[in-house]
């Protein structure tokens, strides 16, 4: 597959950081920290930043459209989205009517990516049934597109109120929103973003990517089966940018290994070991390494895939903000030119 333009992004779940003390920040200081972040990826010209909404004591961002807007008071350019929205177990009403109103107050750059998210926590927090996890989010994701169709909507399922000609406001506006849906690797996922014709973002956290082409060509067979319009397709996978290979493994390192251990205990993971770490920036998904490196392996996967967006999960564990602001501006000042420039020639 052959793609010679890409927009590229970011993502950050706010992970709770290290101070210069070594000791680990407030909440609240993280938030403003990712604040700043987002600031300077739009004077970077980056195209995108998604924020991840999590309930944990490791990740700061619980209330993503919130951080949002304040990016949005802050910022020209860069489109503001999540990474994703746990539409589960939330009401599709509401979240329609948060990023609707962000949209607006961002003269039309809000992007949300809609998804089931990776961890649970929200489940029994708002009271939601982890038996309905397949249902809850076939339902939600089918009113959040007739709330797209508007302006009034009509729609019934099993577990919720029904709709009957109802309006629901703000609308999106003249243009419209874009909205997305996190896979992350099931067919019957793909099919249902066709379906509801939003855009798929794929992601991609481990592994080579390239076991995604089939996932790829399943939207395309599924766009035609279903008379849908193609949309561009994104993907999602963690990364770090520092000034050579060595600095940028050596740097990420030890907060990937306290991220992944305390995830991995969680779970009942084996022991997360430097040498299955290499392994995954040499031949897996984690995008780590020079300038030179990251941009040569971001547009082999662009090319392998045959996507049009790919977007950095920046920050990966405790690592301290000064060290992510440096990434940033190494990603945007250098990674996205020579992926650019290595597509077009």
């Amino acid at each position: 597959m052959a793609t010679t333009t890409v927009e590229l992004g970011l993502d950050t779940f706010g992970d709770v950081a290290l101070g210069a003390d070594g000791r680990e920040l407030s909440m609240d200081q993280v938030l403003r920290d990712v604040v700043d972040q987002a600031v300077l990826a739009d004077e970077l010209g980056i195209h995108f930043i998604g924020l991840g909404e999590h309930h944990r004591p490791d990740f700061a961002i619980s209330a993503p459209e919130i951080v949002l807007a304040a990016i949005a008071g802050r910022t020209r350019r860069i489109r503001l989205g999540t990474a994703v929205t746990v539409l589960s177990t939330d009401d599709p009403v509401r979240v329609f009517q948060r990023f609707t109103t962000l949209n607006a107050v961002s003269n039309g750059r809000a992007e949300p990516i809609l998804g089931r998210g990776s961890f649970t926590e929200s489940w029994p927090l708002f009271g939601a049934d982890l038996k309905n996890y397949d249902l809850y989010f076939e339902e939600k994701l089918d009113l959040f597109a007739a709330l797209l169709r508007g302006p009034k909507v009509t729609w019934s399922g099993r577990h919720r109120a029904p709709l009957q000609d109802q309006p629901v406001f703000p609308q999106p506006g003249p243009q419209g929103m874009t909205v997305w849906v996190g896979v992350g690797g099931s067919p019957e996922s793909v099919v249902r973003v066709v379906r509801h014709d939003l855009r798929l973002m794929l992601a991609i956290i481990g592994g080579d990517p390239r076991r995604f082409v089939p996932y790829v060509d399943l939207y395309h067979r599924a766009c035609t089966q279903l008379a849908r319009q193609p949309q561009p397709i994104g993907i999602h996978s963690p990364g770090f940018v520092a000034e050579t290979d060595e600095a940028a493994r050596e740097a990420l390192w030890p907060h990937y290994r306290t991220m992944f251990g305390r995830i991995g205990a969680e779970r009942g993971w084996p022991l997360t070991t430097k040498d299955r770490y290499i392994a995954e920036i040499e031949q897996g998904s984690l995008y780590v390494g020079s300038p030179e490196t990251v941009a040569r392996k971001i547009a082999a996967t662009v090319q392998a895939l045959g996507i049009q967006r790919f977007d950095l999960k920046y920050a990966t564990g405790p690592q301290p903000h000064a060290d992510l602001m440096r990434c940033l501006e190494l990603y945007g000042n250098r990674v996205i030119p020579m992926v650019q420039d290595l597509l077009a020639g």
